[in-house]
């Protein structure tokens, strides 16, 4: 096995692992609200000003912006190309109560106590220190306010059939996405590291999504058949001496093999806090 790239310095941002290539925004794309972050959704009022970190292409932060009318929503990801995509879905949209910047969650470039929300959905699976990361949350965030976070937990991935392609190509995300300094077991650690970073009223809770489906295990297994092979994460995998180029195709045909039985079934797990100021 070759030998892992170190993992990034506590306090930088780590490699973003995925990238941004069609078939990683295939899924961010999919994001609404509703689907992800609903656990958030009782906490907003018409007149509450949100930071949405990590917004990407903006789906989940345009619909928190229509859920705050007299507020606004302020979107910001590390990535300028991708803050744009967001503006423009803004724009197509028709919101006007939205702002958007880029940024780096480890040092925000806002006041103490600005926002009433500060929410992250997969955000903190890709960061190099997500307590410091937390922590920041927290200063931006008004007394009375809330942080939300929600990431995914790779390890607890379940799906059926069993393959043994599947496993592989879990073990090998793992080492991938480790060597770029994140953590893609996030979901399980997430009220750990809020307890680190300070907070004392943290509501721990956790939601999947599952694609069974004809429809759905076309999408979701396509996406990961394409961004296994044609991804950034596919770029890091063979470049860092991870895995081959055959191998990361001998994982993609085992995505679309996956996706085409009818039997098939995917669960994605998540844990969220909701961190109360």
């Amino acid at each position: 096995m070759s030998q892992e790239t170190p993992p990034a310095t506590p306090g930088e941002t780590a490699v973003y692992t995925h990238g941004h290539h069609e078939s990683v925004l295939r899924s961010h794309t999919w994001r609404t609200a509703a689907n992800s972050a609903a656990y958030l959704l009782g906490e907003l009022k018409p007149h509450m000003r949100v930071l949405d970190i990590g917004c990407g292409p903006g789906t989940i932060s345009a619909d928190l912006a229509a859920l705050v009318p007299q507020g606004g929503v302020t979107a910001v990801d590390h990535a300028p190309a991708i803050v744009e995509q967001a503006r423009a879905l803004a724009a197509e949209r028709g919101l006007t109560n939205m702002a958007f910047a880029v940024a780096d969650v480890h040092a925000l470039d806002f006041p103490d106590d600005t926002f009433c929300v500060v929410h992250a959905h997969q955000v903190l699976q890709h960061v190099g220190d997500p307590v410091r990361a937390l922590r920041e949350m927290r200063r931006v965030t008004k007394p009375g306010g809330v942080v939300a976070v929600r990431d995914s937990d790779y390890g607890a991935f379940t799906w059926f059939p069993e393959s043994p392609e599947l496993a592989g190509w879990l073990e090998l995300y793992h080492r991938v996405a480790r060597a770029n300094g994140g953590e893609p077991d996030a979901g399980r650690r997430l009220k750990s590291w809020a307890l680190a970073a300070g907070y004392t009223d943290i509501t721990a809770s956790a939601s999947a999504w599952c694609f069974a489906t004809q429809e759905e295990r076309a999408w979701w297994g396509g996406l990961w058949a394409d961004r296994t092979v044609a991804s950034s994460y596919a770029d890091v995998a063979v470049e860092g001496g991870h895995a081959t180029a055959a191998e990361l195709a001998t994982f993609s045909d085992a995505w679309r093999r996956w996706a085409a039985r009818d039997d098939a079934w995917f669960m994605v797990p998540h844990g969220e806090i909701l961190c109360r100021v």
